[in-house]
């Protein structure tokens, strides 16, 4: 508790009985209340200050992705209605997830932005800027698919790529689940596109193609037999 006196404002020490400036009477003040003024006005400048940092970090994200979008090229009428088949193909399979992440939360642009510019992509039909959810095609993936379902083949890669797969997990969710997209060896076998991918599944997930006593060594061929 401390005294404070009504008449000159002046804090005295806790035993006086008057105070020491004009003598008069003194009042008895409990010091809990400011304290508990001085919590709550340390709690909301905590606050503020964690207000003004996720803002900033909001606005410093929001930068980045406009910078990604103005530094490349929209996707032409024709090419977005290829993209739109493909996907409707996707969701008639029952790759939902997958779907979602196309329909409504992927921006599609027709070139490399800064970053991707930055970076020499090899043998790349797409590219995936995670977790900005931005899907550059190329113009091989218009040119060297042959039919709606390779250019969904090519749509599923990228989507676990939105999902925060690796080109391993990419690749091997692809080649296990080709049976269910209705890609496989006997429809696509001779096209470009399925030698390719064939091959950089193998480079990137060689665990697929140890089964020696399959003619080609696929051992997801042997699942396909099952099914």
């Amino acid at each position: 508790m401390k005294k404070h006196c009504p008449n000159c404002q002046l804090i005295n020490f806790p035993h006086s009985a008057e105070c020491v400036r004009c003598q008069s009477a003194l009042i008895e003040v409990s010091t809990f209340a400011a304290a508990g003024a001085d919590k709550s006005f340390a709690a909301s400048k905590i606050v503020r200050r964690a207000v003004i940092c996720v803002g900033t970090v909001f606005l410093a994200i929001a930068g980045f992705y406009l910078s990604m979008i103005l530094t490349s090229d929209s996707l032409s009428r024709n090419e977005k209605k290829q993209i739109e088949i493909a996907v409707r193909i996707l969701e008639a399979k029952g790759f939902s997830e997958e779907v979602f992440l196309l329909d409504y939360l992927t921006g599609f642009r027709a070139n490399d932005n800064w970053l991707n510019a930055s970076t020499k992509f090899e043998n790349a039909y797409a590219a995936t800027n995670f977790p900005f959810e931005i899907m550059t095609v190329y113009p091989d993936f218009f040119t060297y698919t042959v039919d709606d379902t390779e250019r969904a083949a090519i749509l599923l890669h990228e989507a676990q790529h939105l999902k925060g797969a690796d080109e391993k997990e990419a690749y091997e969710y692809v080649w296990r689940n080709r049976k269910q997209l209705g890609w496989t060896k006997e429809t696509h076998g001779n096209s470009v596109i399925w030698r390719n991918i064939r091959n950089q599944t193998k480079d990137y997930a060689p665990n697929l193609f140890v089964c020696n006593w399959m003619e080609t060594g696929d051992c997801t061929e042997e699942m396909i037999l099952v099914h």
